[in-house]
């Protein structure tokens, strides 16, 4: 559910679209508006981060969508996308590409408005898609609670295990917006009974394609089987993501002293 057995690039977005898309989107901003530092992408970013005041003052209610997909610097980037491409898929075939997409943006809002109520005069700025991200783990923990057969044991302890994490580091690390986290989660978790009603559990083979012939059941000289890579035991691939989701961990704690 959460160890990725994509063969290629090119499989993984044609099995998720959405959150692929999601993810050019982040880094192409970043890029422009960082990266790049083009003029364009500094009229993005004044027109697209959150800022409570203007919407307060001005009606400026894009505001509560835009900063879903602006990330403050490369970490902060990289630390949603991980998320993303972790927790994202399994949800996109479960729910379907619109519902995944809908949930996604609802959840995202829903932090921002949270962002809002605490205080709409707020004059200080908040961008970032943890909202949503959060709302990822909202849906999974409604999943755990009353949709079990939807989620087994080991996956289920992985999701309560990062979230738990994920939450002292919202409440210890300076800098962070609470309200999207908190509010991000609830909308998830609202969710939750809405769609997962008809969700089915997890299982790439129902969707990935498999190239076959007209003469399937022939054996067949391959010349090419020499070539062949071993396959990545799956407790490797188990470890590398820990490994790689703590280490990112450990960035976001400490790099507010770089």
């Amino acid at each position: 559910m959460f160890i990725r057995t994509e063969r290629s690039v090119k499989e993984f977005f044609s099995l998720y679209p959405v959150v692929s898309i999601i993810i050019i989107i982040n880094i192409l901003l970043w890029g422009i508006i960082d990266f790049l530092q083009l003029p364009i992408g500094r009229v993005i970013y004044s027109i697209g981060i959150g800022h409570n005041l203007s919407i307060h003052l001005f009606g400026e209610y894009w505001r509560l969508v835009t900063p879903i997909f602006l990330h403050a610097g490369f970490a902060h980037l990289i630390f949603n996308s991980f998320a993303l491409v972790l927790f994202g898929p399994a949800l996109e075939l479960m729910l379907g590409r619109f519902k995944f997409i809908i949930s996604y943006l609802i959840m995202g809002i829903a932090g921002n408005v949270g962002t809002y109520i605490i205080n709409p005069t707020s004059n200080i700025p908040h961008l970032g898609a943890s909202g949503a991200i959060y709302g990822l783990f909202g849906i999974y923990i409604f999943m755990i609670f009353f949709r079990k057969h939807l989620i087994d044991h080991t996956n289920a302890q992985i999701v309560r295990t990062i979230f738990i994490i994920g939450l002292v580091m919202t409440f210890l690390t300076p800098g962070i917006n609470i309200a999207a986290h908190v509010f991000g989660f609830i909308g998830g978790f609202a969710l939750g009974p809405i769609i997962l009603g008809n969700a089915q559990p997890f299982a790439i083979a129902r969707h990935r394609r498999f190239e076959t012939t007209e003469n399937d059941n022939e054996i067949k000289f391959n010349p090419s089987r020499w070539k062949k890579k071993f396959p990545i035991p799956k407790k490797l691939i188990i470890n590398i993501i820990w490994i790689a989701f703590g280490i990112l961990v450990l960035f976001g704690l400490f790099s507010k002293f770089f």
